[in-house]
């Protein structure tokens, strides 16, 4: 399989690549477990990341398309790559900050 498609959800903070927020790495560690949850609990992956996300791709529902091995860095390419289609990953910390990452295909 060379490429898989995915959404996500990023919270940045102070400090990670790239980030103009302003909060603090434990706000947005607390942030990502407290939306994790709302995912866990049955709420709709695209509408957090609507409300949420950091990314620019928030506007698509955090749908990121499809990319290949190593296309992304290293952390969430391995764990893109690592999910079932329609799975949704734990917390995955990054340079740019933290995702939950969902593959849709």
């Amino acid at each position: 399989m060379s490429t898989v498609r995915a959404s996500h959800i990023l919270l940045m903070y102070k400090g990670s690549a790239r980030s103009s927020a302003t909060r603090s790495k434990d706000e947005a560690a607390q942030g990502i477990q407290s939306i994790k949850a709302q995912i866990d609990g049955g709420g709709d992956f695209a509408a957090l990341a609507k409300e949420h996300s950091d990314c620019p791709s928030k506007s698509a529902g955090g749908d990121l398309g499809s990319f290949s091995a190593g296309q992304m860095v290293k952390p969430f390419s391995d764990t893109a790559f690592a999910l079932p289609v329609g799975g949704t990953s734990g917390v995955v910390e990054t340079e740019f900050g933290y995702h939950i990452i969902r593959r849709t295909a």
